[in-house]
């Protein structure tokens, strides 16, 4: 028999507000005492090729790219005044060539942007084979 009256028990519940208090310290605490890389800073070394010469295609359009940023289609100097008047002359270079390749000959020292600015005007004339001409390494 029982002769004690029954205690009632509380249920312990859990509190979620000191506890969201304390993540959202430690959130604040990484994010201040994070330190972040630069890649900028990155050292690049740039590969060599070493590759035998393919033959000569018929279907091929020649760029050279000087020092200096100047540019040449077939051995002939064409001035850049847009990628869509280079277009043109890239058009007019391949005359009834179907699907041609466009070989880029571009100096060690020539800008990077003379070299985009001849690929963005293959693709604006059409012309999605792109290739580059490399010197070989000294063995």
């Amino acid at each position: 028999m029982r002769f004690r009256p029954r205690a009632y028990r509380d249920e312990p519940e859990i509190n979620f507000i000191p506890l969201i208090d304390v993540l959202l310290v430690i959130l604040i605490f990484l994010m201040v005492t994070t330190t972040y890389s630069r890649y900028a800073e990155l050292q690049i070394n740039l590969p060599t090729a070493d590759a035998t010469r393919q033959q000569d295609t018929r279907d091929q359009i020649d760029i050279a790219v000087d020092a200096q940023g100047r540019y040449s289609i077939n051995r002939s100097p064409v001035g850049f005044s847009g990628p869509a008047a280079f277009s043109a002359e890239l058009r007019r270079a391949a005359g009834d060539m179907k699907d041609p390749v466009i070989v880029i000959s571009a100096d060690a020292n020539s800008p990077h942007q003379s070299v985009i600015n001849v690929m963005e005007a293959a693709r604006i004339a059409g012309y999605g084979k792109i290739t580059f001409t490399t010197e070989a390494g000294k063995k």
